[in-house]
């Protein structure tokens, strides 16, 4: 979701992410290296030596949100939140309710962040960003794993001692979390970004057959994962959160309500209840953010008043 992106450090605001067919096709995230306790990368834990950069309204940034939170290293590492509509270059702070501007750097956009990194830089800017302070360069900017390193690297500096990531549940947590990505966590992008009506009718089919079968395992257990709350669970709900909020009316979602799915419906409730997820949840930055800042979608901008029946 950006308007543009960077080509060998320069702002370009046009960018697509479809193949011929007219099927969304989401770009690979370049920043991956790993900030490891044990001392086998450049990048060790310090107190305060990393920073990281979100929105409230990405769902991807928002499950780096929910992990910063639980783990309470809000003590360890610095943040930033970008305003939530993106502009005509990109992710930009501001001092918008709920935004955090840039205190490293005092930068008016996020793509200046990358270009301090890597003057060269060509590709997308997108949040999350794990920026490391000492070096001045993006350690990482994929949340699935920005999410595995804060659940154990910084233990030893204090960090909350609660694994989401046990090491006898990994394989099934990347089984899940690989099993969710593509119908849904992607499927609802595939959705409202599909330029052709088979790409469309293709990933909304799929994306409510996965919320079916979901609903049908959590008819048996808490979570995804057996009654252990985990990465997969941090995974897939920053989606469900969404749902009724954007996905179903701007992004064409529509086949069914998420509360038409009772097991799926309850879980979601039930992790929104979290005070530590609850705290990164904001409908506004959500609602503006997609209402505001696709105007391929909505080109006049137009933000629904209604919100969500667990909103009230």
């Amino acid at each position: 979701m950006a308007l543009g992106q960077l080509v060998n450090g320069q702002w370009t605001s046009q960018w697509t992410e479809r193949n011929e067919t007219g099927e969304f096709k989401r770009m690979s995230t370049q920043f991956r290296q790993w900030i490891k306790a044990d001392g086998t990368t450049d990048f060790i834990p310090e107190r305060d030596r990393y920073h990281l950069y979100i929105s409230l309204g990405c769902p991807w940034a928002n499950r780096t949100a929910f992990l910063w939170k639980l783990k309470g290293l809000e003590h360890l590492i610095s943040l930033s939140i970008v305003d939530p509509v993106i502009s005509e270059q990109g992710w930009r702070f501001s001092n918008y309710a709920g935004s955090i501007p840039d205190s490293l750097y005092h930068s008016d956009y996020l793509w200046q962040i990358y270009v301090k990194s890597k003057p060269d830089y060509t590709g997308r800017v997108t949040v999350p960003v794990l920026w490391d302070k000492k070096t001045k360069q993006i350690v990482n900017n994929e949340s699935r794993q920005i999410i595995q390193m804060f659940n154990a690297e910084f233990d030893h500096l204090g960090a909350k001692p609660l694994d989401f990531y046990p090491l006898e549940l990994r394989t099934e947590i990347g089984r899940v979390i690989d099993a969710i990505y593509t119908p849904i966590n992607n499927g609802v992008y595939r959705s409202g970004f599909a330029a052709s009506q088979s790409a469309y009718e293709n990933a909304v089919t799929e994306l409510f057959a996965a919320l079916r079968d979901w609903d049908g395992v959590l008819a048996h257990q808490r979570y995804l994962i057996g009654n252990t709350l985990t990465l997969a669970d941090l995974c897939l709900f920053p989606t469900l959160f969404r749902f009724e909020l954007a996905y179903y009316g701007l992004f064409k979602c529509n086949l069914k309500h998420l509360w038409d799915f009772p097991n799926l419906w309850r879980y979601m409730l039930e992790l929104y209840a979290i005070p530590e997820i609850k705290e990164f949840c904001n409908a506004d930055h959500v609602k503006r953010l997609y209402y505001m800042g696709i105007p391929e979608l909505n080109p006049n901008r137009i933000i629904p008043l209604g919100s969500p029946i667990f909103l009230k």
